[in-house]
């Protein structure tokens, strides 16, 4: 008896603790009761309000007491980064055939160029994230595009497909980290009442990168040569990098001690976090894998990433192709669905879904993370209604005779699928707050390895 009491009561215990840790990571902030006259006036001038969730240091240099300007400035610099992981993996989809011509392989191996990416862009964040808390975000995302940039270069070089496929790989590595530690850049500049607004935009970016690559290169496929892709990616990064350069500020930010207050400059980098790197924070984010509301949300996104976005962007060029006879520009055309139907599904996921939070705040009673699920059920509705319309519609259609309405299907789904991406992942950063950064890692690694799987079945 005396056994199966403490066993009863070591697991009450260490699920008290899982309790406490979600609390505290979802709501850090001291109360706004506690700090001084001084400090209230300044959050006053500076907000309107005192009343913030979390409330920040005394200093300019807090992220959170940037301008609002500054603030997106920054935030469309990241996502727009982290859209061009996606979009780079995506991009020589319009291509296989040049490709697998021009370097004598099978059109199978060839589509190996795009698996490869994929696969990369899930497991490389799990290296970038230990590194851009130590030394900032913004030295992470300037290395990535100079190199990001040199792959693309070497990808328009290459003679061959093994060549390729090293700059590929390298170009991946390096390209990855804004898709992942994204999430943490919106916690760390933006209070809980705009979070979903703004993770929207960092999701919406990642999600429309994967149609909109070939959307945008199948114009180009059809006039030029293929190598002209790697090209225009690689002059985009370089573009990246000047703005990064002139217009990027750190958001990381260590509260208190006199060096948080230091104002930062935009040429001057150093160690912002002198803890030392252990193997362990390298994989840290896996122990996501034991919290359920981190790993349910990123399972479901990432199912219905998988069937909404990647299948229908590998169904298209198949399946439109074959039946309609259609050439690279007017493949690439077809994605345009997919992109509005993102754009239009955000304003629920995003907007939306912090005025359904604020909303309970203003009723007196505190939203606890699970009210934003709400909304997801909405995404799921309408990416399944969105999947069967595509796929039935493009049967129905008859040979050489196209049809718009596969695409309408396919825009509900994309619309659907943004909903439970900016919803689902806005829940799994709500409950763990201060590991954010982790949180977003873990979900791109589940991500990526489905969708890496996902084409071959």
């Amino acid at each position: 008896m005396a056994s199966s009491s403490s066993s009863t009561e070591k697991h009450m215990q260490g699920h008290h603790e899982e309790q406490i840790e979600r609390l505290a990571t979802y709501d850090r902030s001291f109360p706004a009761s506690n700090i001084t006259e001084a400090h209230r006036n300044y959050l006053i001038e500076r907000h309107g309000t005192f009343q913030l969730d979390p409330v920040p240091d005394f200093t300019d240099a807090d992220p959170l007491n940037w301008s609002l300007p500054k603030k997106t400035i920054n935030i469309l610099l990241v996502a727009f980064h982290a859209m061009m992981a996606t979009f780079t993996a995506a991009s020589i989809q319009s291509a296989f055939e040049n490709i697998a011509e021009d370097l004598n392989v099978s059109l199978q191996r060839t589509t190996y160029l795009t698996s490869l990416f994929i696969a990369i862009l899930g497991g490389a964040p799990l290296f970038w994230q230990p590194i851009s808390k130590r030394y900032g975000r913004r030295p992470v995302f300037l290395i990535s595009l100079v190199i990001g940039a040199v792959g693309n270069i070497g990808c328009a070089r290459s003679p061959s497909y093994a060549t390729m496929a090293v700059c590929r790989a390298i170009t991946a590595f390096f390209i990855s980290p804004a898709a992942a530690i994204g999430s943490g850049v919106v916690k760390e500049v933006f209070f809980k009442r705009d979070r979903a607004r703004y993770m929207g935009i960092w999701t919406l970016m990642v999600t429309i990168g994967v149609p909109a690559a070939p959307f945008i290169f199948g114009f180009l496929a059809q006039r030029v040569t293929y190598r002209w892709i790697y090209w225009t990616l690689a002059i985009t990064n370089a573009v990246q990098f000047v703005l990064y350069l002139f217009l990027g500020h750190e958001s990381r930010y260590m509260r208190g001690g006199d060096e948080a207050t230091k104002a930062r400059s935009l040429f001057l980098f150093r160690r912002i976090d002198s803890s030392k790197i252990t193997a362990y924070e390298f994989i840290r984010p896996f122990r996501f894998f034991g919290k359920l509301c981190v790993v349910l949300p990123a399972f479901a996104y990432s199912i219905v990433f998988l069937f909404t976005s990647v299948m229908i962007t590998v169904e298209i060029p198949q399946l439109f192709g074959e039946k309609f006879h259609f050439n690279t520009q007017q493949l690439g055309l077809q994605f345009l669905g997919t992109i509005i139907g993102s754009i239009i599904g955000e304003q629920i996921g995003g907007a939306a879904s912090d005025y359904w939070m604020n909303r309970r705040a203003k009723r007196g009673v505190h939203p606890q993370p699970e009210y934003r699920l709400w909304l997801s059920y909405l995404g799921y509705g309408l990416s399944i209604c969105g999947v069967v319309v595509f796929l039935v519609q493009i049967e129905n259609a008859p040979a050489l005779h196209w049809d718009v309405s596969p695409i309408v299907g396919a825009g509900i789904a994309a619309a659907g699928n943004q909903i439970v991406t900016t919803v689902l992942i806005t829940y799994a950063i709500d409950c763990y707050i201060e590991d954010a950064a982790s949180v977003g890692v873990f979900i791109t690694f589940v991500r990526q390895i489905l969708g890496f799987i996902g084409p071959f079945w």
